[in-house]
């Protein structure tokens, strides 16, 4: 141990299955647990939605709620519970001096805008000045068809009080991967003493899922758990609301605060292989390689996407090593894109501090594990590309 190892003294989720880690952990240790789906809104594609939350309890003002899309309520909503949960919040000296780093999409759209133009155009011919008219008149102030990426951590700044440095990621899994690795390296280098980390994603919204469906990655039909969509028809992505937020800190600034530490963060490895030849297995198989994976068995928390190429690539390399029991989250969730990793890494740390492995999410295709889990796995294999994994050992 050192003094500038990456710890994490927070965490913040949201997902269908509710509200926070000790939610999280309640249901995620139970058997069978069933997944909470959406099928008919967007038949016939299957989602897995938000639970109900009262946006009040961590975003006091209605103003600021009204001025964010769902995906921003979320993310900074999921923020504030881990600073929180890492004693920060509230705290002038501490957030002043904290840094961040977001994983962020492009934002929803404003779907009403883009029917009104696309309406009003099959009656104009003079389109270029049809699209200016709209684009001063009935857009909101953020000047796109969308709202801008770095909004997400502009609110969580307003909000929150976290006027350290900020950077905002984007790019899907490898958002959440390279936004993880990034807070890890600053604080192992002595740039930051503490930083928030994290992403959210809100599915059901119609851009949404037609980004995934324009290049056939969503799964049609019944849903069926992650490991088992292989050959079926669609592209095996069942997509779900969430948010994941940690609080990395260097391991003396935690402990001269007092407080609890989930686990300790160790090696972040990234990569991106070039798919189109086939370098995806082995890809994978030299990430595993670098990360030099401790003896005898391992708990793994993937973040698999269902999407066939890499789904199946993850599978094989992880089935290579019999030591490794796979935990595919997805399955319970649903595929939380920019949030991925970072709720992967933080189910690994809940799975070290509790001295307890997860149940198998899919007990037909996952292996048991019997022992206590003093490391874990958690890895995130994009849909189409960037890949990443680390590894959470026992504070």
């Amino acid at each position: 141990m050192n003094a500038h190892d990456v710890v994490i003294s927070g965490i913040g989720l949201v997902s269908s299955l509710g509200e926070g880690p000790d939610a999280h952990w309640r249901k995620l240790v139970q058997p069978g647990l069933e997944p909470v789906l959406e099928a008919a809104r967007f038949s016939p594609y299957t989602v897995h939605p938000l639970p109900e939350i009262d946006w009040n309890l961590q975003i006091a003002k209605r103003g600021d709620q009204r001025q964010m899309e769902t995906w921003q309520r979320l993310g900074t909503y999921a923020a504030g519970m881990a600073l929180d949960d890492a004693g920060i919040k509230g705290n002038d000296e501490l957030c002043t001096t904290m840094d961040m780093v977001v994983a962020a999409g492009g934002g929803e759209r404003d779907e009403a805008v883009d029917a009104d133009i696309l309406a009003a155009s099959e009656s104009r011919n003079d389109r270029d000045v049809l699209l200016n008219e709209k684009l001063t008149t009935e857009l909101r102030p953020t000047l796109f068809l969308a709202q801008l990426s770095n909004l997400l951590a502009g609110n969580i700044s307003i909000v929150h009080k976290v006027t350290g440095s900020s950077r905002t990621f984007m790019g899907e899994e490898g958002a959440g991967v390279a936004a993880v690795e990034t807070a890890a390296a600053r604080i192992r280098s002595g740039q930051s003493t503490h930083i928030l980390v994290g992403g959210a994603f809100q599915t059901e919204h119609s851009d949404m899922l037609l980004g995934y469906e324009l290049a056939g990655y969503l799964h049609r039909g019944p849903w069926r758990p992650v490991w088992q969509r292989q050959g079926l028809d669609g592209g095996g992505v069942v997509t779900g609301s969430g948010g994941a937020f940690l609080v990395l800190e260097q391991r003396e600034h935690a402990i001269s605060r007092g407080r609890k530490i989930y686990a300790e963060l160790g090696p972040v490895i990234s990569g991106r292989a070039k798919r189109r030849q086939g370098e995806l297995d082995g890809e994978i198989a030299a990430l595993l390689r670098q990360a030099a994976l401790p003896n005898g068995e391992l708990l793994t928390i993937s973040g698999a996407s269902g999407a066939h190429a890499a789904t199946a690539a993850e599978k094989s390399a992880l089935d290579a090593n019999p030591a490794i029991a796979a935990r595919g989250f997805s399955t319970l969730t649903g595929h939380m894109k920019e949030a991925q990793f970072p709720f992967a890494v933080a189910l690994a740390a809940l799975a070290v501090e509790r001295k307890a492995a997860y149940p198998a999410f899919d007990a037909a295709t996952e292996k048991p594990f019997d022992g206590v889990p003093r490391t874990v796995l958690a890895t995130a294999i994009g849909y189409h590309q960037f890949e990443g994994l680390a590894l959470v050992n026992a504070a």
